[in-house]
C-alpha cells in the first residue's frame, strides 16, 4: 500500500476551495482528473455515508470509481473511501484537510492510499500507478489552483447567495 501526503498552497480561503472542490458545479470547470462526478440522489455536493460516481478524465477515462463519504466537515475536512474496486485500484481512500495560511489564501492538505491489483501483480504495478496517480493529482491541483486565481470572487458572490439562502451541504 502506498501513503503519501502533499500540501498545496491555494489563492482563496477554506470555505472557497472546499466549495470548489465539492460543489460539482464548480468542480466540472476545472477538474482534468475527473469528467463527470454525481453523488447517489442528485445532491448537489456529498455529505457523510453519501455515495459518488466519478468518470475519469483526459487520459484516465476509462476509470471509473464509487466512493463513500466518511468525513464531511465544511469548510474544513473531507475523506472518502472507494466501495468496491476499480481496477487498478484494489483500496483506495484520500482526506482533503484545509488551513488557513499565514498572510492569506489556505492550504490543501490532500492525504491518500491506494493499493494497485490483482494481488499477484502488486509489487509490478503499484509503483507505476503510484506515480501516475501522484503526477495527475498534482495536475489536477494546480488547474484548480489556477481556475481560483480566476474565478474566487465569483464563488465568493455564489457563496453569500447560496449559504445565506439556506443552501445546504445535501439534499
Amino acid at each position: 500500500m502506498t501513503h503519501e501526503r502533499i500540501v498545496f498552497p491555494m489563492p482563496a480561503s477554506c470555505e472557497v476551495v472546499f466549495d470548489v472542490f465539492h460543489y460539482h458545479q464548480w468542480r466540472a470547470r476545472w477538474d482534468s482528473l475527473v469528467s463527470h462526478t454525481e453523488v447517489d440522489g442528485g445532491a448537489p455536493c456529498p455529505s457523510v455515508g453519501a455515495v459518488s460516481a466519478s468518470t475519469g478524465g483526459g487520459p484516465l477515462r476509462a476509470l471509473s470509481m464509487r466512493t463513500e463519504f466518511i468525513s464531511y466537515q465544511r469548510p474544513r475536512l473531507a475523506a472518502a473511501r472507494m466501495v468496491g474496486t476499480s481496477f487498478p485500484f484494489s483500496k483506495w481512500a484520500a482526506s482533503m484537510k484545509h488551513e488557513s495560511a499565514p498572510g492569506g489564501g489556505s492550504l490543501l492538505i490532500y492525504t491518500y492510499n491506494i493499493e494497485a491489483g490483482p494481488r499477484v501483480l502488486r509489487w509490478l504495478i503499484e509503483p507505476v500507478v503510484h506515480l501516475v496517480f501522484r503526477r495527475q493529482t498534482v495536475k489536477r491541483f494546480a488547474r484548480m489552483h489556477a481556475f481560483l486565481c480566476a474565478h474566487a470572487g465569483e464563488v465568493e458572490a455564489w457563496q453569500r447567495g447560496y449559504h445565506a439562502n439556506g443552501g445546504t451541504d445535501a439534499r
